[in-house]
């Protein structure tokens, strides 16, 4: 077998090129993940000067078994789990729906494409101050509307659900754009003549779009659940800028974050404890490691049963 890059030290060179690559990767990634494993085991403060020691397994016994918090973290988990679902499934749907829609021979098509995209860009900061402002109760767009039916609300100042239905919304506003367009690149990688060959049989509106598009469409459906469930278990910027810390209203990702950074009871800083919330970080990351090899599972044999 030939070896196409030269002989004696040229056999070096992709190596070498490699080596940048690398670097960065366990510089960023894998050295960040390394150390948040190990201080999961120690009562890190993150405060400059602080004793570390080694705690063992205290940490995650806490976080599971121990009192009250156990239970407030059991309940953030399930909260983290029915967000998980409905920014997946309707993020999911919609995006499907106005991928399908802006797909056909519209009229500025492109302009539609561009406003549905454009929150994406914004960033989780102005994404929630733009929706602070709109849900403003006192004489906030969203207010005015809804006193023309004699009707109010707190919206995310109100009650826990109903602030947590908020951040739902706005989640799947913030990221159905890629949804959107993952969808439409698949469509667009489906020929014309797939259609012509499906209407020529006789084949209704529905029928095309579930025995050609729908099928066609099979890793463009992979590539966006996974996407969509893995970010969304991970979501928590959007609880952070839109309702603070806040009983009944956090999720797994916002907790550890809380925790490590000291802010637990609102605006009010307490003890950072670094090492329970890398702790609580590595729990999580399990949860999305489970679900996401599962769902991977499904859909790889979703995937060799439509396409072969």
């Amino acid at each position: 077998m030939a070896y196409y890059f030269g002989s004696k030290r040229s056999r070096w060179t992709p190596y070498l090129l490699l080596l940048p690559g690398i670097f960065f990767y366990v510089l960023i990634a894998l050295g960040p993940s390394i150390a948040t494993s190990v201080y999961s085991f120690t009562n890190a403060t993150g405060l400059k000067g602080a004793q570390i020691d080694w705690i063992g397994l205290d940490n995650y016994k806490e976080f599971l078994f121990m009192g009250q918090a156990a239970k407030d973290n059991f309940a953030a988990l399930g909260r983290t789990l029915i967000f998980c679902f409905f920014v997946t499934t309707i993020q999911f749907g919609l995006g499907l729906l106005v991928a399908v829609i802006i797909n056909q021979n519209l009229k500025g098509r492109n302009i539609f494409r561009t406003l549905y995209f454009m929150p994406v860009i914004l960033g989780a900061v102005i994404q929630g101050l733009i929706w602070s402002l709109f849900l403003f109760p006192l004489g906030g767009p969203m207010a005015r509307i809804l006193e023309l039916f004699g009707a109010q609300s707190e919206f995310l100042g109100g009650q826990p659900a109903e602030a947590f239905a908020w951040v739902i919304v706005i989640q799947i506003w913030a990221n159905m754009g890629t949804t959107m367009i993952i969808f439409l690149s698949g469509l667009q990688t489906i020929g014309a003549e797939m259609y012509e060959a499906a209407r020529i049989d006789g084949a209704s509106s529905w029928q095309v779009f579930a025995n050609v598009t729908w099928p066609l469409l099979t890793p463009s459906v992979n590539t966006n659940l996974t996407l969509n469930i893995i970010g969304s278990l991970q979501a928590w910027q959007l609880f952070l800028v839109l309702l603070g810390y806040r009983n009944g209203t956090q999720v797994l990702g916002y907790l550890i974050y809380a925790v490590g950074f000291g802010q637990t009871s609102g605006s009010v800083t307490s003890s950072f404890r670094q090492g329970y919330a890398a702790a609580a970080s590595i729990i999580l990351f399990l949860l999305v490691l489970v679900i996401g090899l599962g769902v991977n599972y499904i859909l790889k044999r979703r995937e060799e049963r439509i396409m072969g």
